[in-house]
């Protein structure tokens, strides 16, 4: 017999085989269980049970102390016009209060975990789920054992400052976001350079354009006159930029109350879509559409550039135009709706 034969045979002499595999017997492996409990100090010291209950809601109370941080970088601090000091200190005290709010709840809960509420090991069969009543019991028999285990219940001083910080962590959110409100951007973008008289130039050149060299058909980017002068102008920009076409006027259906805000087929409405933001820059002249490429809403230059297709939840605005006296296209007004995105509505 070779010695590979006698290695077999002694390896059969302590394995069984079930379907051809080996199993190891029960008996040579011994299960180690569970290491010994040690307690905690807080376990065993009541003082320094206390202690880290001070601890656990003095970060409480630094995480409601950074919201506070927060929503006073953002007020003593507003980002207007060209200082870009208040720019930085705006972004450094609400990134440092938002970080002291956030880490302060965050470390608050798991010290509160690690040194006060139960930490043995346990080791839970794993069990087919029902909804029997039995099952509802046992739940809410868990809930409550929950309860008795994190203490929150007898621990008020942790269970105020951790109520206080949850009711504090939102409100620098609700002071930054409160901007997106009606009273916010809804207000700042009711308001554009656009006003009686100013002409319509193009972009980015700023040369004036007059109703003559606009024929059928044909598409120009318009900004207001004076635009270029700013320094800071991207912001404006953002708001007044408009496309300027001109169609047969047989082919628009005018409202009455809009019929002078047209010249001679020439319209003007904001390149900005209603639905994100996006420019509006595409014009098909046989259909007389207007087609955002980003996500493909389509407006109907022809009925108020009504939407046709696509999430846009409202039309282009329209700018009312004229001419001056030398025959420039100038405006009537400013938009009469704000222009833009509609979610600062909801």
């Amino acid at each position: 017999m070779s010695d590979l034969e006698k290695n077999d045979k002694h390896e059969e002499e302590h394995f069984e085989y079930d379907g051809g595999a080996a199993v190891v017997p029960a008996d040579k492996i011994e299960d180690p269980g569970l290491e010994p409990h040690r307690l905690r100090m807080t376990d065993k010291d009541p003082k320094a049970a206390a202690r880290a209950e001070k601890q656990v809601a003095a970060m409480f109370v630094i995480s409601i102390i950074g919201a506070i941080v927060a929503v006073w970088g953002y007020v003593a601090f507003p980002i207007v016009g060209d200082d870009l000091t208040n720019t930085r200190n705006n972004a450094l005290w609400v990134g440092v209060g938002m970080a002291l709010s956030l880490l302060g709840l965050g470390f608050g809960a798991i010290h509160w975990a690690k040194t006060l509420m139960p930490d043995n090991e346990i080791v839970e069969q794993r069990h087919q789920s029902r909804s029997e009543p039995e099952t509802r019991a046992a739940a809410v028999e868990i809930l409550n054992m929950a309860d008795d285990e994190s203490g929150i219940s007898r621990r008020k001083l942790i269970r105020r400052t951790m109520f206080g910080a949850l009711a504090f962590l939102p409100i620098p959110a609700i002071v930054l976001f409160g901007d997106l409100g009606p009273a916010g951007v809804g207000d700042k973008m009711r308001v554009t350079m656009w006003d009686r008289g100013v002409r319509l130039t193009r972009d980015p050149s700023g040369v004036p354009i007059k109703a003559s060299e606009v024929t059928v058909g044909s598409t120009f980017h318009v900004i207001p006159d004076g635009l270029n002068d700013l320094y800071h102008k991207l912001d404006e920009k953002a708001k007044a930029a408009v496309l300027l076409v001109r169609v047969n006027p047989s082919a628009l259906n005018e409202a009455e109350d809009r019929k002078d805000w047209s010249y001679d087929g020439i319209v003007a409405y904001s390149k900005i879509c209603t639905h994100v933001g996006c420019p509006v820059a595409l014009y098909e002249q046989l259909t007389h559409h207007l087609l955002c490429p980003c996500h493909q809403s389509t407006f109907d230059l022809a009925n108020h550039c009504e939407v046709i297709f696509g999430p846009a939840a409202r039309p282009l605005p329209q700018l009312p135009i004229t001419v001056d006296e030398e025959g420039y296209l100038i405006a009537q007004s400013d938009f009469l709706e704000p222009v833009g995105p509609t979610y600062w509505e909801r």
